[in-house]
């Protein structure tokens, strides 16, 4: 590449530094689902719908539409099975129908230089989904496919990954690769992911062996040097057009941008420029000379300041290299600050979501307290009377229910989230967590805490992670809480909104570019949520956002949500409107990282 790196990130169509530019710009952009009744009948686990076109207010050619947009939406509460704890399968683990997922459609939204566009990450939803990574990646993919380009996200195949989630799973390919001074023999596979092209890369060594995405046997960081120049050996090897763009994620694929320029470059690969994304600065891909090395780079090439040395190591024996340092030199652009992430609505939508037992949208929104009342009998959050299928008791409107869907990480404000599960009892709600823990000792601090409460009426403490119980959880959640310390973007409170849950907030970062407090006068007709703010009432869409890092600004948050909740339910019942009814799609973002694109 040279001595000319361009490192750029884009703000409301203009391009400024990645790193010390903190403003964001979103477009907010109301849009309604199309209502249309249906019958719903549950059949034990099973979920079976049948539309009535009879009963539909749209004719059958544009039922037909809707449908294919995945709009339709169903309240209708036939013979619902209500579980419980003592069932012998956890209800997030019954059979659940195939989502057949397609691409979003966006009307009229079609780009006129479309560009070939191959994402190389270490995660995508729904498949190797750790965190925000995969929704990320899974949804930018999706919006830009919606929009003319053609995608492709290459991704390593991890032994745990399901392949009958994988349509027309086949391979490609055998071809070598290097590492540590051998060509590893190695497989490429093609498949389609919620319609998503993707290449699998399987090397016949045993990296990516394990029951779980991270944390198998195997060396991580050289496992992901591999996988970085596998997918360079994969584009100059096989395929026979360049992409326009290759869209790196993370320390994980850190390596790659230098691989290219100082490699690949040189040899085939003249067309591609190098995108990357920093979804989260804490981890940045330690490294000493040696371990790069193994990828066929001289290590102590990139062990100066400019290239790929950590800062904070200089003076050190050894100095350390950093690959997430390394990608930021290397990469024509740098997308950190700047460019606000979206949700994907169609694999996040309240009214077609197969892991809901009744569905529901903005307009038809009561099959939410039929989902609140599944999960409070599930988790044993409420008695287990005989119930009327069409009928909710009262405590589903008495006890309030938050819930915190989060990696259990100090970046997510763990005091906030222990002190959390006190004050919500205090108050006469109801809180969930679901999450992991990487390190061992928070692992044992929550594992007192889910033993302490999880008997009780009030408290559910989830140590894992399931995608089929946060899609329900996000539907029964009254309130989600996310009181992150920092937060780039963050995608829980969007999603959290989409199915009607009220966000309680720290104000940083993109919490506070997507979430207005509802005291917040200056912003009041953008009020959605509750801000964490040492105890000054702010306003937002609808919302509650608090600004302090101690426990009683978030109890200031947490009473005036608890207190509108209780007090104003009509205020309340439009709260939740108004947060379905906001675009935080990728429909606006996408177009963002198009010109991102363009522009290098």
């Amino acid at each position: 590449m040279g001595s000319r790196v361009i490192m750029e990130c884009a703000v409301g169509g203009k391009f400024f530094s990645p790193i010390f530019s903190s403003t964001r710009s979103v477009a907010v952009e109301k849009r309604k689902l199309p209502s249309l009744h249906k019958k719903i009948k549950f059949c034990s686990s099973k979920f079976k719908i049948q539309a009535s076109q009879a009963e539909a207010h749209l004719s059958p050619e544009a039922e037909l539409q809707a449908e294919k947009r995945g709009s339709s939406t169903g309240v209708g509460v036939g013979e619902l099975i209500w579980p419980s704890p003592s069932d012998g399968t956890p209800f997030w683990k019954k059979d659940f129908p195939s989502s057949g997922v397609s691409p979003e459609v966006f009307a009229d939204v079609k780009d006129s230089d479309p560009k070939h566009i191959i994402h190389v990450t270490a995660e995508m939803a729904p498949i190797a989904k750790v965190g925000g990574l995969g929704d990320v990646v899974t949804g930018l993919a999706r919006a830009c496919l919606s929009r003319g380009h053609t995608v492709d996200i290459m991704l390593p195949f991890y032994e745990c990954i399901q392949k009958q989630h994988i349509k027309d799973l086949t391979v490609i390919t055998k071809y070598n690769s290097y590492h540590d001074g051998n060509w590893v023999p190695t497989t490429a596979y093609r498949g389609v992911v919620s319609g998503i092209p993707v290449i699998f890369i399987e090397p016949s060594n045993l990296f990516f062996k394990g029951q779980y995405v991270y944390g198998g046997s195997y060396n991580e960081l050289e496992a992901y040097l591999f996988f970085s120049r596998a997918c360079l050996e994969w584009m100059q090897q096989v395929t026979s057009t360049q992409p326009d763009i290759i869209h790196v994620h993370e320390w994980q694929t850190g390596a790659l941008p230098l691989l290219y320029w100082d490699i690949y470059h040189h040899l085939s690969l003249k067309k591609p420029r190098i995108v990357l994304t920093i979804h989260n600065m804490e981890h940045y891909g330690e490294c000493s000379k040696e371990q790069l090395s193994k990828s066929g780079l001289e290590g102590s090439v990139y062990a100066s300041i400019d290239k790929a040395v950590d800062d904070r190591t200089i003076g050190h024996n050894p100095e350390r290299l950093s690959l997430l340092k390394g990608g930021i030199v290397y990469s024509n652009a740098v997308v950190y600050f700047g460019i606000l992430n979206g949700i994907d609505i169609t694999m996040w939508n309240p009214a077609t979501d197969i892991f809901l037992p009744v569905k529901f949208n903005d307009q038809k929104p009561e099959g939410k307290k039929f989902c609140k009342y599944y999960v409070q009998r599930g988790l044993g959050l409420a008695s287990e009377g005989t119930q009327d299928g069409n009928h909710v008791p009262d405590i589903t409107y008495k006890a309030p229910l938050v819930v915190c869907i989060t990696r259990l990480v100090p970046q997510k404000g763990l005091h906030l989230i222990s002190h959390a599960i006190k004050h919500i009892e205090e108050l006469g709600g109801q809180m969930v967590i679901l999450g992991k823990a990487s390190d061992v000792r928070v692992q044992t601090e929550f594992e007192g805490l889910a033993k302490l409460h999880n008997q009780g009426p009030c408290i559910r403490i989830l140590l894992m992670f399931s995608d089929e119980l946060s899609h329900m959880l996000y539907a029964a959640a009254d309130m989600v809480l996310v009181p992150s310390i920092y937060e780039p973007c963050g995608l829980t409170q969007m999603i959290g909104m989409r199915y009607g849950a009220v966000p309680v907030v720290r104000k940083t970062g993109g919490l506070a570019d997507t979430v207005f407090d509802m005291d917040d006068q200056s912003n009041h007709n953008k009020a959605n949520g509750y801000s964490i703010c040492v105890c000054i009432y702010l306003f937002i869409f609808d919302r509650f956002v608090f600004e302090g890092i101690d426990e009683g600004s978030l109890n200031c948050a947490l009473d005036r949500a608890f207190t509108y909740f209780r007090e104003k339910p009509d205020e309340w019942n439009g709260i939740i409107k108004k947060v379905m009814e906001v675009d935080n799609s990728w429909n606006n973002t996408a177009g963002k990282y198009v010109e991102l694109y363009h522009s290098i």
